[in-house]
């Protein structure tokens, strides 16, 4: 007889806890990056709960070191004076070779730092990154018409398909 495996108290795959879409909507995205996030005790505790708004944040690279700034993570009900600030800036844990790599990119005009979703990954909270170039009106503009083209077609394909047309 096999002795049952050991149960692991870890967190296996990935569980969203907060997306921005409007910046896939205001934004190209170039190119995306995870990384990690310093935080307290309190702040994992209340994203566990699935608390956090990414709309205004955006990154920052100060000093050769990556920072998440206006971030908005709830103060934890249950906590006491360890409870921490909603927005305050959070470090974020990346590779030397990619920061050196998006201190050149930003320099660039018009490119930005975006946070697209924020997760739980292995236990761990993890940060998804955009370098992202701000569109204009009208090119948001063609990608609804486009979206909206795209609609038509499935739906004429699946009226044909089911012989309705």
């Amino acid at each position: 007889m096999k002795a049952p495996a050991p149960s692991s108290n870890r967190e296996t795959g990935r569980k969203l806890i907060a997306q921005t879409r409007k910046a896939r909507h205001d934004y190209s995205i170039l190119d995306v990056f995870e990384a990690g996030l310093v935080l307290t005790g309190t702040e994992v505790k209340s994203l566990r709960l699935g608390r956090a708004s990414l709309v205004d944040g955006f990154a920052t690279i100060d000093d050769g070191e990556m920072f998440l700034r206006n971030v908005h993570i709830p103060e934890y009900t249950q906590g006491s004076w360890t409870n921490h600030e909603p927005r305050r800036v959070r470090k974020l844990l990346l590779h030397r070779a990619e920061i050196t790599r998006l201190i050149g990119k930003t320099r660039e005009s018009g490119l930005t730092l975006v946070p697209l979703s924020l997760y739980f990954s292995a236990g761990k909270v993890k940060v998804e990154i955009a370098l992202a170039q701000g569109k204009k009106s009208y090119d948001k503009r063609q990608d609804l018409a486009r979206r909206d083209a795209d609609r038509d077609i499935r739906k004429a394909m699946g009226r044909r398909a089911k012989g309705m047309a």
